[in-house]
C-alpha cells in the first residue's frame, strides 16, 4: 500500500508515507474502526491530499 501511495504522491518523501499509513492503521484500531486495507488507503490518500495541498507556494522573486 505504501508503494503505491508513494507512487501517486511523488513530492511526498517515501518515509513520510509509510508513516501516514501506519498512523492511520493505529488511529483505525484505537476508534474500533475495522482495519482494512480499503479503509486505511482512502484515508492516507486524504491526510496526503491535505500535506500536498497544504505546502506554501514557492517563493517568487522579490
Amino acid at each position: 500500500m505504501t508503494s503505491h501511495l508513494a507512487a501517486e504522491f511523488l513530492t511526498v518523501p517515501v518515509d513520510t508515507v509509510d508513516r501516514c499509513v501506519a498512523d492511520v492503521c493505529a488511529c483505525a484500531e484505537h476508534l474500533g474502526i475495522e482495519v482494512t486495507a480499503e479503509v486505511v488507503e482512502r484515508v492516507a490518500r486524504e491526510h496526503l491530499l491535505a500535506l500536498v495541498n497544504s505546502a506554501p507556494p514557492p517563493r517568487g522573486p522579490r
